[in-house]
């Protein structure tokens, strides 16, 4: 499964789950939108998660798992069973990873293992994670990560277009892989660790269009489930942290429900449907919730800020359920899906990530032109020299996302 595949799968409803497998991390990065550490070891009961993908079928499943973190390889044998029982179903599996393993000079065999049995490896790779492990193990460990036939990609995150250190690493992965490995690009984001210091441009949803109405948003398709094991329908950092979640984005507990459940929950819910369809600033602007048709409170600032707060009423207004209820709204979810499906994956992470390397999300090949040359930045190799955040951010494609 290449990486333009996965993120063209990202706006379908229920089309992949996110599954955070824990908390925990050997690395201590600055802008860790989870603010893991090794002590902190919160994370969903694996059997509980087993029994969630094993409730996958054939005629009911998403096209993808995706494992994230913390870091997901601190448990490669978890790993290895959830992808092993994901496939049973037709399930594909991908993995992003912190790439704390690359200090060594051969990677361990379990954690060969357990990436056997994926689908899709991405490394994160940014100036943080650069002054744990360098550059040059990064690209030996992916090197030998490839050789188990696995299709891999990078995850990069930098402080926008115009950082240097992204112009600097998609040349040094251009020139190490021959234009073979694509890469998700994505901005900061002031979440987890980055809160404190990351620049307040865009730190959370996608790019606002001209009239400041970001519009639908496709990171309300995939379900999420998050450290403590409940699964939600947003992978926002603030929903996927926050007790109690607000209602319309929760959809239910690994412990008790099955993909089935939660699918049919994604699917129907009439407010989740106008999220994805004309985005929570639009609707939070013509229905309160649980009053019709009444003024809302003034607009949070964001388009995520607005859409947790489409929770703090009763319900959704009757004219949403009339809107989005039934097969009309069903239809609606479908036809927005598809149009954001068509425009592809270039057009998704130029909205969400770093527009300027959105084409770096499909494999260019040793013939095709380097990276955008932006930012000035000098043809340093090993570490990078910027601010980057958020390598895991729930606000990008992935997850991502």
């Amino acid at each position: 499964m290449e990486l333009a595949e996965l993120i063209a799968l990202r706006p379908r409803p229920a089309g992949g789950v996110l599954v955070t497998l824990t908390r925990r991390c050997p690395m201590s990065c600055a802008h860790c939108s989870t603010a893991s550490t090794m002590e902190t070891r919160e994370e969903p009961d694996p059997v509980q998660l087993l029994a969630f993908t094993d409730s996958f079928t054939p005629a009911d499943r998403p096209e993808v798992l995706l494992l994230t973190g913390g870091e997901p390889l601190l448990l490669p044998e978890t790993a290895a069973r959830l992808a092993r029982s994901a496939r049973a179903a037709g399930t594909r599996t991908a993995l992003l990873s912190g790439m704390f393993f690359a200090r060594s000079r051969k990677v361990p065999d379990r954690l060969l293992n357990a990436v056997a049995e994926l689908d899709h490896f991405s490394a994160s790779l940014d100036a943080h994670h650069e002054r744990e492990v360098e550059r040059a193990a990064v690209f030996r460990a992916l090197r030998a990560v490839r050789e188990t036939g696995v299709a891999v990609s990078f995850h990069l995150t930098g402080t926008g277009p115009d950082d240097p250190y992204l112009a600097d690493v998609t040349r040094a992965v251009d020139r190490e892989f021959g234009g073979t490995v694509p890469a998700l690009v994505n901005e900061v984001r002031a979440v987890g660790r980055a809160a404190a210091w990351a620049g307040p441009a865009r730190t959370t949803g996608p790019a606002a269009g001209p009239g400041g109405d970001p519009g639908p948003c496709a990171m309300a398709a995939w379900p999420v489930v998050a450290f403590d094991g409940t699964v939600l329908a947003c992978c926002n950092q603030d929903v996927v942290d926050r007790r109690p979640a607000p209602a319309h984005l929760r959809l239910g507990h690994v412990a008790g429900d099955d993909w089935a459940t939660v699918r049919r929950r994604a699917l129907e819910s009439p407010v989740l449907r106008m999220i994805r369809t004309v985005g929570p600033v639009a609707l939070r602007s013509r229905y309160a919730p649980g009053a019709p048709g009444a003024a809302v409170a003034p607009r949070t600032g964001s388009s995520c800020g607005d859409c947790r707060a489409l929770g703090s009423g009763a319900g959704p207004a009757p004219e949403v359920v009339a809107v989005a209820g039934g097969a009309a709204g069903a239809l609606l979810d479908a036809t927005a899906a598809r149009r954001a499906g068509a425009a592809g994956p270039v057009a998704l992470v130029r909205r969400y990530g770093c527009a300027a390397y959105a084409p770096l999300v499909v494999a260019r090949g040793p013939a095709a032109p380097a990276a955008p040359a932006v930012g000035g930045a000098d043809e340093r190799s090993g570490s990078g020299a910027g601010a980057r955040a958020d390598s895991r951010a729930r606000t990008g494609p992935e997850v991502s996302g």
